[in-house]
């Protein structure tokens, strides 16, 4: 008798209604309508949305200063340039993560260097981290991976004691919170995107934050083609580039500001929901809890998966498997970044012609080749269905691993 959705059987998940995302609310369509009625769409045309958002995104964060920018790319560029990074300087960057958090590197002139990935966290390995430092290593980009934040009580000690800069890539983490201060606050700088699948959206969008004054003085000029705030004239005072957010964007952004806790707050209980039925399931390994979270921001959430627990059934056809039971999942980041081919001498030369680069194409890190070998990615939408469907995940995996021989024959 056939029993699983890929033969052709009824799927274990059919009760998961995942919502359509983005959502617009009526916050974000009202300042949108009043940005695009009062006519001024740049910033520099004497808006103010883009003020707005600074303003509530740093109150939010307990900051003393965002800047709006772009996007997240951009952001991270903006914060290594206000940070002094200068040509052939070493910066330690994550080996698992959207490719900005490395690439934004050599794009300021600076030389990346890998650290290894953590497999029960997916954040930066820190016993690697202090292996790889260097006295060429200038600072660091952490990524809070998922919206799980990396250990920043270990983290900040070990900045402190190399006299290294932090940038924290906040990216997936509008509204962690680490001992109950909002992660992107502990180092130099803390950078955010807005793109469309973000659980803070505007389609496109960033900002930074930070609570040092010159750092800030200094983002706010590079932000802006090198001009002081608020200027619209010819007078450049930096070599910068142009990385403003527009009042459009910035609009919608405050709108869905406004949401934002609410939402995370329904996620953080349907994600306790499922990781009480996944712990209990063997070959399936999740993030561990941890009590110094004291609120999480997601984008995207993961778990690993042990093919021996199921047979030897492959973690690709394991996700085909799983998809064909309505649980929308992949592979998520299926390489480490150092493997893209943007990394390879032929193409990163190009920005650091004079520069001795390590030869990323054949680094090996085990953590990382390990964890995009395992890892099983579901975006943060699925923790907005109801409970009974978040369950349902949990009921579609039991289901393939007590029918794998039919993936097997």
């Amino acid at each position: 008798m056939v029993e699983l959705a890929y033969n052709g059987g009824p799927a274990a998940a059919e009760s998961l209604e995942i919502p359509e995302w983005p959502r617009l609310n009526e916050a974000s369509r009202q300042y949108v309508d009043e940005a695009l009625e009062s006519g001024n769409w740049c910033r520099n045309a004497g808006g103010e949305f883009c003020d707005r958002l600074e303003e509530e995104f740093a109150e939010y964060h307990d900051a003393k200063h965002a800047v709006a920018v772009s996007n997240g790319t951009a952001a991270i560029e903006l914060a290594l340039q206000a940070a002094g990074v200068e040509p052939g300087d070493e910066i330690i960057v994550p080996s698992y993560s959207f490719i900005a958090s490395a690439s934004a590197v050599p794009e300021v002139g600076g030389v990346p260097r890998f650290v290894d990935t953590d497999l029960e966290t997916y954040n930066i390995d820190l016993d690697h981290l202090e292996e790889v430092i260097t006295e060429d290593t200038k600072g660091i980009v952490g990524v809070h991976f998922a919206g799980y934040p990396m250990d920043m009580d270990r983290l900040i000690d070990i900045v402190e004691d190399h006299d290294l800069f932090l940038v924290e890539d906040a990216a997936h983490a509008q509204g962690t919170e680490w001992r109950g201060e909002k992660v992107g606050t502990f180092g130099d700088f803390g950078t955010f995107s807005f793109q469309e699948s973000k659980s803070l959206p505007s389609g496109e969008g960033g900002i930074i934050v930070t609570d040092d004054d010159v750092l800030a003085e200094r983002a706010r000029i590079m932000h802006n083609i090198g001009r002081e705030q608020g200027a619209t004239g010819y007078r450049h005072y930096k070599m910068a580039s142009n990385r403003r957010l527009s009042e459009i964007h910035a609009a919608l952004a405050l709108g869905q500001l406004e949401k934002l806790d609410e939402e995370n707050r329904i996620r953080e209980r349907r994600e306790e929901l499922l990781l009480d039925e996944l712990e209990d399931i063997d070959g399936i390994e999740t993030k561990p809890r941890d009590d110094r979270i004291t609120a999480r921001g997601y984008c995207l959430e993961n778990f690993r998966y042990d093919s021996a627990a199921f047979g030897g059934l492959s973690r690709d056809d394991f996700i085909e498997a799983l998809s064909a039971e309505g649980v929308p999942v992949s592979d998520g980041y299926e390489m480490p970044i150092y493997r893209q081919p943007a990394f390879f001498r032929n193409e990163i030369g190009r920005l650091l012609p004079d520069v001795e680069l390590p030869d990323y194409r054949h680094l090996h890190l085990p953590g990382v080749e390990e964890l995009c070998r395992t890892n099983v990615s579901y975006g943060h939408r699925l923790l907005l269905a109801e409970e009974e469907g978040v369950r349902s995940v949990a009921t579609a995996i039991r289901k393939i691993q007590r029918n794998v021989d039919e993936l097997l024959d």
